[in-house]
């Protein structure tokens, strides 16, 4: 019949055919094939080395940045950067590169490379261009652009007036929950970037950028981004509160903000920032105490006394 002459068909295999085990062949294949957790543990090829660096940049001065009026004739993905804005860029691509030739100990490094995640915007990408000057094509091993990395949306074109009511009604409301009008709220970019974490998470434990036969523990991610964008990546990361969060100030353009491993593997901003400069970008005593934490603590360890997870929630306990 036709449904058995299918079946009986030799262009058709059934799932045990497709691994090359049908067809009256003997089950001896190699069990490490296909269930390499019975790899003796010598045999289990060892994870790719971490990324030391996870390098936050906000773009150079764009055109919207000295004259808000762009906005209302330019689409906000259009607005590029001003003469500034590219000095801006290649100061900091010289910023990175003198930090990315030095290991933890301010010894000079052979090995490193970077990789780059960009916002689609035009003065992300011109960022990224200036600040890729500062380095040989050898160096940089691959660009991703990331639309969920773009700027907080305000809504399409914008009317001059209308933007400076509401963002003081956002300042009386909230700037975490308020939603400009067509446009998104902190807390909608808070939801997209939990996404791009996820992926990048994913990237770096399959070391999608340790080309073949190059791993290298002195491999550095750079996110070329919005100002608002970076402090939720850093709310998302580090599990701040709402209330932490509004309490951050935005990056300077150009400026940059780093994450680097400590002696556990985790990421931490006090291992390359100190103390007064993280102070001034907004984080408090309690933050501070857990960036200490995050400098020697491992992946995958809770910190149970940080106030995002510990039994300060709970004011009865006095």
């Amino acid at each position: 019949m036709a449904s058995s002459s299918l079946l009986s068909s030799p262009r058709f295999r059934c799932c045990e055919d497709s691994l090359g085990r049908g067809r009256g062949r003997r089950h001896n294949h190699v069990p490490s094939l296909y269930f390499p957790e019975k790899l003796p543990s010598a045999v289990v090829p060892s994870p790719p080395p971490r990324p030391r660096r996870i390098i936050l940049v906000r773009h150079g001065q764009s055109e919207g940045n000295v004259d808000e009026s762009a906005y209302t004739r330019v689409p906000d993905p259009r607005i590029g950067l001003t003469a500034k804005g590219w000095d801006d860029a290649e100061a900091c691509g010289r910023r990175i590169r003198e930090l990315v030739s030095l290991d933890g100990d301010n010894e000079g490094v052979d090995d490193w490379k970077v990789y780059f995640y960009v916002s689609p915007y035009r003065r992300t990408l011109e960022t990224l261009q200036g600040v890729g000057r500062a380095f040989d094509r050898s160096r940089i091993v691959g660009v991703r652009e990331e639309p969920r990395l773009r700027e907080q949306d305000f809504g399409n074109f914008q009317d001059r007036e209308r933007m400076r009511v509401e963002k003081e009604i956002r300042r009386r409301y909230g700037r975490f929950f308020y939603r400009f009008p067509n446009g998104e709220s902190a807390a909608d970019v808070y939801d997209r970037i939990t996404g791009f974490r996820e992926t990048l998470r994913a990237d770096i434990d399959i070391g999608r950028f340790q080309p073949p036969g190059e791993r290298t523990p002195n491999m550095n991610l750079v996110i070329v981004s919005h100002g608002l964008t970076l402090r939720v990546f850093l709310m998302r990361w580090y599990k701040w509160t709402v209330e932490q969060f509004e309490g951050l100030n935005n990056f300077d353009n150009g400026g940059m903000l780093v994450m680097q491993t400590g002696f556990g593997g985790r990421y931490s901003l006090l291992v390359h920032h100190n103390s007064q400069e993280l102070k001034a970008f907004g984080l408090t005593e309690a933050m501070l105490t857990d960036q200490e934490w995050q400098k020697t603590a491992r992946p995958g360890e809770l910190n149970y006394n940080c106030m995002t997870s510990g039994p300060s929630w709970f004011p009865h306990f006095g």
